[in-house]
């Protein structure tokens, strides 16, 4: 799933920077924030992108927004002060700062956190905070329930749907952990014990059905579902638009299986849907056949009706038919447990466009065509070699690239087939280009680059004068530069803004609004240099019964990027 991101405030960011600070200063040795984003309610599973914001109403919700946010921290930081242990005995052994906290101040903090609250009463809606609650309040760590505040607002369920996925096989909030761990399944099954029939739904008059997207109106079917009900910012201000070529591209790559395309219709309205489709992945040094869990989406008038959880369980049962057990999926919000965590970066290649619907904010004591000239570009390519990938470029692509990701802790592990499908545009196709890649190929007709971005739009809500945002995201991308000499980072950095800078131009030339990248990969390399800023979503990683070590998502503590440090993050999912 991907996170509906746009650029951050600068001015914003230091104030949500500040307050977070203040926890900090108490909690100084807290594991940096993990994840969540699919959650067991009706959260819409498999996209993440964000919108980050300027000006207008959307600035006023964010304000009350952190201002609330920052009051529950204050809760904490008070009782780790006044009311509580001292910030020394919370940095010695965080759990005692739970234990510590006054029933009022855990009823403070709880009251302020309405979905956490929820979980912890057991989903009886009373609004007294019983002693069994505050018992299961002081059973989470420290770090577990900062977590839930960590992002910009976006974690807007706080703590939800935790009693979901608490009988999942994935790493739970709470459990203690050394400093590492043995790596491998959560969960051992057999896929004769696994039910052939689909889950019962209880509700009428739901049915299960079985998408075709080789059908044009089924797939257009999905597509209406998406752009209405999937994911949007926090201001509802954009909104991904999936067109029918991409979910094409998307869901019908190498092994597809029908089956793996869930609906559920009421009547013959489809009005929630689920997919997965077969993937290798390597954990380190384990290749994992899994699946790639995508597109959960709900209708906005059936949340309350907790299908989500109902289609997680379904679609893990066809796949666990197959015989495969693990899966990996992104969310823009924290869930039980991620395994890491990127943040959206946004380069704008049209930014009056940009700050004209509200993506892009023009900073204090600046003008927006000063802003428009920061961010132009020339018209031309510098790159010697540079070139469109064609068939014939695939072997020597495809060993680049495999290659270049072992360098990596998670990726994909694609074959020749995959590789053609995901980075070749056929010119003969009568789809729309999803997916433009380039190559650099020197005198001797050896290739020694690529890189490669897809286009997703966001739907633009709120404006008249413009309906869409047309977006390029950063794909795979690979250089032997890091193999000629592999012990300079400066030249790896070198070639690589070289590469990303010649991208952009070409974005540029294809029509794109802005250049988005997350934090993985070496885009710590590059990010700055180009001109990239942060925005207001971050992406989680998720592995389903498969415990493994955090991977290190391009970011500290503080969500800031650790420019020149490789991420362990090689996967870029949709």
């Amino acid at each position: 799933m991907a996170e509906e991101s746009k650029q951050v405030d600068p001015t914003k960011e230091q104030a949500a920077q500040e307050a977070a600070d203040q926890t900090a200063d108490a909690t100084s040795k807290q594991a940096a924030p993990e994840s969540e984003d699919e959650s067991g309610s009706e959260a819409d599973v498999g996209a993440t992108q964000t919108a980050a914001g300027g000006g207008g109403e959307g600035a006023v919700k964010k304000k009350k927004k952190k201002g609330k946010k920052k009051k529950v921290k204050q809760t904490l930081s008070d009782a780790l002060g006044r009311g509580g242990p001292s910030a020394a005995q919370a940095e010695a052994d965080p759990k005692k700062a739970l234990e510590g906290l006054t029933p009022q101040q855990i009823s403070e903090f709880i009251a302020l956190n309405p979905a956490l609250a929820n979980e912890l009463l057991g989903g009886e809606g009373s609004s007294d905070i019983t002693s069994k609650a505050i018992e299961a309040f002081k059973k989470l760590k420290l770090q577990d329930i900062m977590t839930g505040l960590a992002s910009s607002g976006k974690n807007r369920k706080d703590m939800a749907s935790y009693k979901f996925w608490s009988t999942q096989p994935v790493p739970q909030f709470g459990e203690e952990e050394p400093k590492l761990i043995e790596e491998g399944p959560l969960k051992i099954q057999k896929v004769e014990d696994i039910a052939t029939e689909p889950i019962p739904l209880a509700l009428e008059p739901f049915r299960w059905v079985t998408m075709d997207l080789t059908n044009d109106s089924e797939l257009e079917e999905v597509e209406k579902l998406l752009y209405g009900h999937y994911v949007e910012d926090d201001e509802a201000m954009f909104r991904f638009r999936y067109s029918k070529s991409l979910l094409k591209w998307s869901l019908l790559s190498p092994g597809w299986r029908k089956e793996w395309h869930v609906g559920i219709r009421s009547g013959n309205t489809l009005c929630a849907f689920i997919s997965a489709i077969p993937t290798e992945m390597r954990v380190r040094d384990k290749i994992i056949r899994s699946s790639e869990v995508n597109f959960l989406c709900v209708h906005k008038k059936l949340r309350g009706k907790r299908l989500a959880p109902v289609l997680i369980k379904e679609i893990t049962r066809r796949v666990n038919l197959e015989g495969i057990w693990q899966a990996i999926y992104t969310g823009g919000i924290v869930l039980p447990r991620p395994v890491s965590t990127c943040r959206y970066y946004h380069r704008a290649l049209n930014w009056m466009k940009l700050y004209e619907v509200g993506f892009s904010p023009c900073p204090p004591n600046s003008k927006p065509a000063y802003q428009a000239r920061k961010y132009n570009l020339p018209d031309h390519t510098s790159t010697r070699g540079l070139r469109e990938l064609e068939a014939k470029d695939l072997e020597a692509v495809h060993d680049l690239l495999e290659r270049y990701l072992k360098r990596f802790d998670l990726t994909p592990v694609w074959d020749r087939t995959e590789a053609e499908h995901w980075l070749l545009h056929k010119k003969d196709s009568q789809d729309e280009q999803v997916v433009w890649s380039y190559v650099v190929e020197d005198e001797n007709g050896k290739i020694t680059d690529f890189f490669s971005f897809y286009c997703l739009e966001s739907s633009v809500i709120q404006s008249t004068k413009y309906s869409s945002i047309r977006a390029a995201y950063l794909f795979y991308y690979a250089t032997e530069v890091v193999f000629t000499a592999p012990d300079d980072r400066s030249a790896l950095k070198a070639r690589l803004n070289a590469l990303m800078a010649d991208a952009l131009i070409l974005a540029k030339r294809h029509n794109f609004d802005v250049f988005n990248a997350l934090s993985l990969m070496d885009n710590s390399l590059f990010l700055e240099q180009q001109k990239f800023g942060p925005g207001d979503g971050q992406l989680h990683y998720y592995l389903f019964n498969y415990k493994a070590n955090p991977i290190h998502g391009g970011v500290n503590k503080r969500n800031q990027l650790e420019e020149g440090v490789s991420s362990g993050v090689g996967f870029v999912m949709l």
